[in-house]
């Protein structure tokens, strides 16, 4: 319903404070009541009602007196009437800002203080000039009561309010859906994707055809760290671990948290050699590296490693996507029998190979 433009400066020039204070508490209450009834009003909102009402009949009567006061200063300039009810309406609006700044600060509601103060330093100077010139405008037409031309400008002003309004719902609205659609495919813990996002990925990649490295790596021994501390340490070392395979990744490849402390890596646009090359370098990099984690009323570092599986395929030749997962983790599964913090790789066209880090 609150869609438009507050036309309390133009009513005020024209009928003075009486006539501001009659507009404002029609247009204040018509809020309010729309408001109770949909069930939308603030616990608030009655006292709202009340202090808006006083402050914008305050300063449009000053807008008033200003206008009457300044008059014949501007009467002589070509469109120096139309100057000065733009000044007056901008004035006013400064004046607004002000008094809400002043009303928050006495209140001690720091934060919306701070939001009135961001007001005054940077106002948005497009909605100022609608408002100013609308309300100028409507001074106008309400002087030489060209009453058709008000009503038109009315309905011109709330249509076009109400298509900014619903654009920017639109725009709120994507950005909501994007927002939830992100969290239903991230970790909450790495922030990296999810099972989810790597099932559909799985999916599109299967019509790719092309050659494709997949990892699948998980920390040896995390029960271990978990038992030996807690699990707010297990949690510290496992986003680390994300944190160093996503550093080490380019464009087109995708990391996944696909379990526990298991992580699932695509490596695309790389031949095998160069996927176990990139691998055998991040088991270097881990296995050389800590973790400064919290425990107790103390910082200690944790040393860890972790285990590869590397299968290469071009996919849909002999193996789909989720078929060349399974021989990954397969292949983890050899890392971990034959002493851990190793790589055991394998291609469609080569059989396994182990090997630690170098």
């Amino acid at each position: 319903m609150d869609y438009g433009i507050n036309y309390t400066w133009a009513f005020a020039i024209y009928t003075g404070p009486v006539g501001a204070f009659a507009f404002e508490f029609l247009y204040a209450f018509s809020i309010y009541a729309y408001k109770k009834l949909r069930g939308k009003a603030d616990p608030d909102e009655g006292l709202d009602m009340f202090y808006n009402i006083g402050s914008y009949t305050v300063i449009g009567s000053l807008c008033y007196y200003l206008y009457t006061g300044l008059y014949s200063l501007f009467d002589y300039a070509p469109y120096g009437d139309w100057v000065l009810l733009v000044l007056l309406v901008a004035l006013s609006t400064l004046f607004t800002h002000v008094n809400l700044f002043i009303t928050f600060t006495l209140s001690r509601d720091l934060d919306l203080r701070d939001k009135a103060a961001n007001l005054i330093r940077s106002p948005n100077w497009a909605d100022l000039a609608k408002v100013s010139i609308t309300n100028a405008m409507l001074a106008v037409l309400l002087r030489e009561e060209r009453w058709d031309m008000m009503i038109l400008l009315f309905l011109l002003n709330y249509i076009v309010s109400l298509s900014f309004y619903s654009k920017s719902q639109n725009i709120q609205n994507k950005f909501e859906r994007d927002k939830f659609e992100q969290m239903a495919y991230r970790d909450f813990l790495t922030g990296v994707h999810n099972r989810a996002y790597m099932d559909q990925r799985m999916k599109e990649l299967d019509r790719s055809g092309e050659s494709i490295g997949i990892l699948v790596t998980d920390i040896d021994k995390f029960k271990k760290i978990n038992d030996t501390y807690n699990h707010a340490v297990g949690d510290r070392v496992i986003r680390h671990l994300a944190e160093s395979l996503q550093t080490r990744l380019r464009t087109g490849d995708y990391l996944f948290r696909s379990g526990g402390e298991e992580f699932t890596i695509f490596l695309r646009g790389r031949s095998y050699d160069e996927c176990r090359e990139w691998t055998r370098r991040r088991l270097e990099e881990i296995g050389s590296s800590s973790v400064e984690a919290e425990y107790g009323d103390q910082t200690t570092t944790i040393h860890y490693t972790v285990s590869f599986g590397l299968y290469y395929f071009t996919v849909g030749r002999s193996v789909m996507m989720e078929r060349g997962y399974v021989y990954a983790d397969q292949l983890l599964l050899e890392s971990k029998r034959q002493g851990r913090n190793r790589l055991s790789a394998a291609s469609d066209t080569s059989g396994p190979e182990s090997s630690p880090p170098a």
